[in-house]
């Protein structure tokens, strides 16, 4: 949803790492254009100008003017001034001391309550709750029947004695009266709670199509029933900027405590989301994004003003890791890697399985750092190619998975038509997993670090993927002996080389010159100075080498 304010953020600050040192005229410049990636993401025009004005006044501080490199802490001050808008520090739900909990969710018919009811209780009974759902939206017609639906698939039990406006002819717009209390629905709903012991109650209550008296008069008259912990507002973040005038009304008629964005996977600009928490003062505290019951987040500012500077978000995708992948099974691999077992089509085919459950490739492509700049590819990406993997491996024989260097041209011919695929396909798949193999063979060995401790890439230095290594670094080669330190040694090194150049060898000393230490060379005819006759001082022999 924040792929246009992202791409238009991250322009902004390329541009401002070129730059050594920081004149007021380019903070101004990078300020204008960050006011107009907001507005052009349809920030309410209010939190702009709080926003730039904040950004400003630090950037033109002695903050930016005395740090290292000034690029860098303007892109901190932006994102730490996006953390304050989005809430700050995330806030979890308040717990009842005395069960039930009681959440009430409230909002505009068509935001997303009734699915995000189910969201919700699944995600709690992943906590070891007991939830319990309500259904007090009478008016929309058959909202009770789609609550029982998703309570059915979230595996929590519903309260819904009555079923609701099943008709047009029970429409209360048509001035009939309105069928059933919603108010006492969700009296009786938090009793039955007690009878059964259940510690979370969530009332799902009716909406409108826009703000009117007798919307806000219920939702305002079911909370005083049930006296909730926790009022939850759940708005639509495609809405545009009518999102905060939306807020402003709930939270004036309803006062609720927390906020929801709900189909925060749209391709809408969502930038009036953002200006919720700051116009209300109340936190966002969930994020709805997709369609299943686990398309469900904790909300985390900081996680989500480092997406927007495409910084990444991998403490999300570690923990939705830790939730997905079994510990047993990524234990029984481990081992099966240490003991120099060779890793399989079948081992590969369960990884990809586990890849698959963590939801959507893109998505989790998506949380990591730089991806901004590979947009395109991510766009392009087919889900599919997962599940087609997963029919070229079914389609082998056990004797194939666990060794594919039998898969000869005639079975490759079989397993394509059972895969409903090309050959072509079979040799990619088997090209991909041949380098995984040679990487997953060189970790088992502890062989697959670079230089500085750092992993090696694949096909890089340390990962050994030519023929003849075998997984093993070749050894560097002998290089010509260098020249020594002392200057002595070096002076005959140089003769030595000179000598060997003009054919003699190390061996053949090179005759002494024929002059004096003054240049004042014998005369012609005359005989050299015999040195062993000279008389020297004592204690200076050994320096001639008598």
């Amino acid at each position: 949803m924040f792929n246009s304010l992202s791409d238009r953020l991250t322009s902004t600050f390329k541009n401002l790492r070129t730059r050594g040192r920081l004149s007021e005229a380019d903070i101004d410049a990078t300020v204008r254009e960050i006011r107009r990636a907001l507005l052009d993401a349809d920030v309410a025009v209010p939190v702009v100008r709080e926003f730039t004005a904040a950004v400003r006044e630090r950037a033109l501080s002695s903050e930016v003017s005395g740090a290292l490199n000034p690029a860098q802490q303007v892109v901190k001050i932006v994102n730490e001034e996006l953390v304050d808008i989005l809430g700050g520090a995330t806030r979890p739900l308040t717990l009842a001391k005395t069960p039930p909990t009681v959440i009430m969710l409230a909002g505009l018919q068509g935001a997303g309550k009734t699915t995000l009811a189910g969201k919700l209780a699944h995600a709690l009974k992943g906590q070891g709750h007991t939830p319990l759902l309500v259904a007090a939206d009478l008016q929309r017609p058959n909202a009770v029947t789609q609550l029982s639906v998703v309570a059915e698939r979230a595996g929590v039990p519903v309260f819904a004695p009555h079923p609701g406006n099943t008709s047009e002819a029970d429409d209360p717009a048509a001035d009939a009266p309105l069928i059933g209390d919603p108010v006492g629905v969700a009296r009786d709903g938090v009793a039955y709670a007690k009878e059964r012991q259940h510690d979370v109650v969530i009332v799902d209550t009716a909406g409108r199509l826009g703000i009117d008296q007798v919307l806000m008069q219920q939702a305002a008259d079911i909370r005083a029933a049930v006296n909730p912990d926790e009022v939850l507002f759940v708005i639509d973040a495609m809405i545009g900027q009518d999102a905060v005038n939306t807020a402003k009304a709930f939270a004036d008629g309803v006062d609720f405590t927390g906020v929801v964005l709900s189909k925060l996977d749209g391709d809408a600009r969502g930038g009036a989301a953002l200006s919720v928490a700051k116009v209300t003062g109340r936190p966002i505290m969930f994020a709805s994004t997709g369609e299943k019951l686990t398309d469900f987040e904790v909300f985390h500012p900081d996680r989500m003003a480092s997406r927007i500077l495409d910084m990444g978000d991998v403490l999300t995708l570690i923990e939705q890791a830790e939730k997905t992948f079994d510990a047993e099974q990524a234990e029984k691999m481990a081992g099966k890697l240490a003991s120099g077992q060779d890793f399989t089509l079948a081992d590969f085919l369960v990884q990809m399985q586990q890849l698959k459950n963590m939801g959507s490739m893109k998505k989790m492509l998506g949380m990591l750092p730089g991806m901004a700049q590979m947009r395109d590819q991510l766009d392009q990406f087919d889900e599919r190619e997962v599940g087609r993997i997963e029919a070229i491996i079914h389609s082998m024989t056990p004797a194939e998975r666990d060794n594919p260097k039998i898969i000869n041209g005639s079975r490759r011919a079989r397993i394509a038509k059972g895969a409903g695929t090309t050959t072509t396909a079979i040799n990619q798949l088997l090209e991909r997993f041949d380098n995984a193999q040679k990487m997953m063979r060189q970790m088992a060995k502890g062989g697959g670090m670079g230089p500085g401790g750092m992993p090696a890439m694949p096909g890089g230095p340390g990962m050994g993927m030519g023929k003849k290594s075998r997984g093993k670094t070749q050894p560097p080669k002998k290089g010509k002996k260098g020249k020594s330190g002392n200057p002595a040694k070096r002076a005959q090194q140089e003769k030595d080389a000179m000598q060997r150049a003009l054919g003699g060898g190390p061996a053949a000393k090179p005759a002494a010159p024929a002059g004096s230490a003054f240049g004042v060379g014998p005369k012609q005819g005359d005989e050299a100075p015999d040195l062993n006759s000279i008389e020297l001082p004592p204690g200076l022999e050994k320096f001639l080498g008598r």
